[in-house]
């Protein structure tokens, strides 16, 4: 069962928003060392699972991808865990895709991370849209 642990200090939302905004300008390596602890994993599948590999490829990303451009939509936080719905754009006239992040906090460390992420259609029956 999930219990929730609180913590004081800064909203964990505030530090998984500041991460992710550091890691999509090129700052990763800045990104891990300011907000993500000992022991920290993900499970993006296409990235070995430590932190190094992860934060490597996020560099890259951001290097091959200088207009990239991420859009915080929402955060959600409760208890341990953060999840933030965001738009990312690897050049600004593309329509992107929609990706959610779950991070597990420990403290105010990132102790663990989930990525999921969906490409935005041209278009779409859904009058709604993703976003």
């Amino acid at each position: 069962m999930y219990e929730p642990r609180y913590t004081k200090g800064p909203r964990r939302k505030e530090l998984a928003i500041s991460f992710l905004r550091l890691a999509a300008s090129g700052k990763a390596r800045e990104a891990f060392l300011a907000h993500v602890g000992p022991g920290f994993r993900h499970h993006n599948p296409w990235f070995r699972a430590d932190a190094e590999s992860l934060m490597v490829a996020m560099d890259e990303n951001a290097a091959q991808n200088p207009e990239k451009k991420l859009e915080v939509l929402r955060a959600i936080e409760e208890g341990d865990l953060v999840a933030v719905h965001s738009r990312v754009r690897q050049r600004p006239a593309e329509l992107g895709a929609v990706v959610v992040h779950i991070f597990r906090f420990e403290g105010n460390r990132i102790a663990e991370l989930w990525d999921l992420g969906q490409p935005i259609p041209e278009s779409s029956p859904n009058e709604n849209g993703m976003i």
